[in-house]
């Protein structure tokens, strides 16, 4: 077993230094076995994303440093994803060996470095470095030319010339650009990006407010925060709309400038971060989130991504030591903190142990936002306190505007925290008051529908409500199962059929919809599948023990008219 175990070492040894390895002299002059054992251990913690844990175990094989090549490229990878940039940019420069340094991302730091210091010469012979690493079609491609029209204009003083077109990145470029050379059409640029329908750019509302800002143009910056959603924003225009509301307007200059080269780099980094996680490649979005953040420490709202990063790639570690940084006494923040921590605690423990953190932690927030408020009522129900939820929304739904879109999903959320209480009358009144505002409205109309399909009530309504919802959003697969149930119920089995399929499609795994499925089949008397069907539910660990119990009565007697229901 020791010498299959050997055998394994030296092979892999061999791929990494096939060099080296030729002559026992060689051997024992570059490295000893501590320093190898020191970098398979980094390679082994970077792969696993401790990258602190990395950092140590590179560092204690320096010997290595101009022998290897993948070990330089894993040590910058390392530094930088420890937010050491500055150490990794020594590391290049003092390179004995300079073909170490031949990399993409090596050479992007020498760029970035070269434009810090306002050293454009270089930047120019460092773009030219970086082009050959580039492709059509590759993310390496877009950094290289967003990164030449920002060179261009930053030496130039003047919009770039070039003819890069990347769609709605380029129109951020623009606006930017415009922004730095205070164009007078600047104001024209945002608000294309403002009111564009053909993607979402409510982020750009904070640069936007920014820019105006910095002009002293509050009145136009009020008139902004009075447009803002406080229910449905993200994190950065809800604390901009935060600081408009309490008159901080320096808190808003403070963190951005478009006159800035760094700022406007850092904001682009943090765009190319966003592409990479979009592709689940989180290693390397937070490596260029981290670039971000050096060129900007200001704007620490951008590392909610890299915590998010962390989460989603089950490196709670990490996820946490980055939202230490958020420490803002702001509520906003604070409580941005906070949730995502009570997820970690989730999955760690259990979510009882992240409520109890979330309510510990949320008396410590003085006047609570309205958003605050709204996620807590969420979290409520998502937890089945629906008493504490309803408590929640009513209390929102009074400083909400009445007959808005808003305070209709505000009803929609209520009436379901009443449904599941079984208090039918008030939930009814919820949700029909809700649809009086969206009567097109699908998951409203689905989500009455289906309760009184459950309740045995206004079955030919129900039916018709369904369609309506079916017709509104035909791929939700929610709607489809309530619409196949609704065609069971009134004894048409192959209409139903065809919906309940087309469901189980969508959803294999939802216990429900298999259960659902089950009935009907066995009404269409093919019981062998039906039977297939039931006992998938009784493997699914989100399948409620009401349900299991009836799935096991079914499987021994059949379908009756005693056990039809849900």
């Amino acid at each position: 077993m020791i010498a299959k175990n050997l055998k394994i070492i030296f092979s892999i040894f061999f791929i990494f230094f096939p060099i080296e390895a030729k002559s026992k002299n060689i051997y024992s002059k570059d490295f000893n076995s501590k320093e190898l054992s020191n970098y398979f251990s980094g390679v082994i913690s970077h792969n696993n994303q401790k990258n602190e844990q990395a950092l140590k175990y590179l560092k204690s094989s320096k010997q290595l440093l101009n022998k290897h090549d993948e070990y330089f490229r894993r040590l910058i990878f390392s530094l930088v994803l420890n937010q050491n940039v500055d150490r990794a940019i020594q590391e290049i420069k003092f390179l004995k060996n300079k073909k170490q340094s031949e990399f993409f991302e090596a050479q992007l730091i020498l760029l970035i470095d070269s434009i810090n210091k306002k050293n454009f010469d270089k930047t120019k012979i460092y773009l030219n470095s970086i082009a050959k690493y580039t492709e059509d079609g590759t993310f390496e491609k877009v950094i290289y030319e967003t990164l030449r029209d920002y060179a261009y204009t930053f030496k130039e003083k003047k919009m770039s010339n070039f003819k890069s077109n990347f769609g709605n990145l380029t129109a951020i470029n623009n606006a930017f650009q415009s922004c730095y050379l205070n164009n007078p059409n600047t104001l024209e640029y945002f608000d294309i990006l403002k009111n564009s329908e053909a993607a979402d750019y409510s982020r750009y509302l904070f640069f936007y407010t920014n820019y105006l800002t910095h002009k002293k143009r509050f009145d136009l910056v009020k008139e902004i925060s009075l447009e803002i959603d406080e229910l449905s924003s993200n994190l950065i225009i809800l604390q901009t709309k935060s600081w408009i509301d309490k008159s901080r307007f320096n808190e808003i200059k403070e963190i951005f400038s478009c006159k800035n080269e760094n700022d406007l780099l850092a904001e682009f980094f943090y765009l190319v971060s966003n592409l990479y996680s979009s592709q689940d490649e989180y290693e390397e979005s937070n490596f260029y989130l981290n670039i971000s953040y050096f060129l900007n420490k200001k704007f620490k709202i951008n590392l909610s991504l890299m915590a998010d990063n962390y989460y989603l790639n089950e490196n709670y570690d990490q996820s946490l030591k980055v939202l230490e940084l958020f420490n803002s006494k702001d509520d906003l923040y604070y409580w941005f903190k906070i949730k995502q921590e009570a997820k970690i605690i989730t999955e760690k423990k259990n979510k009882d142990e992240a409520l109890k953190y979330i309510e510990k932690n949320f008396k410590n927030i003085n006047n609570p936002s309205t958003k605050t408020l709204f996620d807590l009522a969420t979290i409520y129900k998502n937890s089945k306190k629906y008493e504490k939820a309803i408590e929640l929304y009513t209390t929102i739904m009074s400083v909400v505007e009445k007959d808005s879109l808003n305070y209709a999903d505000l009803l929609y959320r209520r009436g379901g925290s009443f449904e599941r209480l079984g208090e039918y009358e008030k939930s009814d009144k919820d949700l029909l008051e809700a649809l009086k505002i969206i009567p097109n409205n699908s998951y409203v109309l689905n989500y009455l529908a289906y309760s009184w399909l459950e309740r045995g009530q206004n079955i030919n309504k129900a039916i018709l409500m369904l369609e309506k919802a079916y017709k509104e959003n035909e791929n939700d697969p929610y709607i489809i199962d309530s619409v196949g149930w609704g065609y069971f119920l009134v004894g048409k089995y192959n209409d139903a059929e065809k919906y309940m399929r087309r469901a189980i499609e969508l959803m294999p795994n939802d216990p429900i919809v298999n259960d659902h499925y089950g009935d009907i089949l066995w009404r269409l008397n093919r019981k062998i599948q039906a039977k297939y069907f039931w006992n998938s539910v009784l493997k699914m660990d989100d399948a409620e023990k009401e349900m299991i119990e009836k799935i096991k009565v079914k499987l021994i007697n059949g379908l009756s008219k005693n056990n039809e229901s849900l």
